[in-house]
């Protein structure tokens, strides 16, 4: 296994980890339909939350750059997807977990509700 794949495992296990000390129930880790991809699925106040995972062996470069606008946009697709594929109908809430550092010495920093889809009108 590449050595990223190895850092990003180890960056959602300690997500996963965090949320569940948070209070989050953790529904499903790596959900993927068609290419549709998230990290982490939760449910907290009754929402379910999609988690986006960034990891990072060194804050050289801040790993919340990485959620560029596509990124944005591909995570409310999936999200909305993943409502869709089991047919729910809750609130959607969209976080970010950045881990930087390694097993020994790692910052976590937790932003909820960081993306906001735009509401559209017909």
């Amino acid at each position: 296994m590449a050595i990223h794949n190895v850092v990003g495992n180890w960056g959602e296990n300690v997500a996963a980890e965090y949320l569940l000390r948070q209070g989050y129930i953790i529904r499903e880790r790596n959900w993927h339909c068609n290419k549709l991809e998230i990290d982490i699925v939760a449910e907290y106040n009754n929402r379910i939350v999609v988690v986006e995972v960034k990891t990072r062996t060194s804050d050289f470069i801040d790993p919340k750059k990485s959620i560029d606008i596509k990124k944005q946009r591909f995570l409310i697709n999936a999200g909305r997807g993943y409502l869709e594929f089991y047919n729910l109908l809750r609130d959607i809430q969209f976080d970010i977990i950045t881990i930087v550092g390694t097993p020994d010495n790692y910052d976590i920093e937790h932003i909820p509700d960081a993306i906001h889809p735009k509401l559209r009108t017909y």
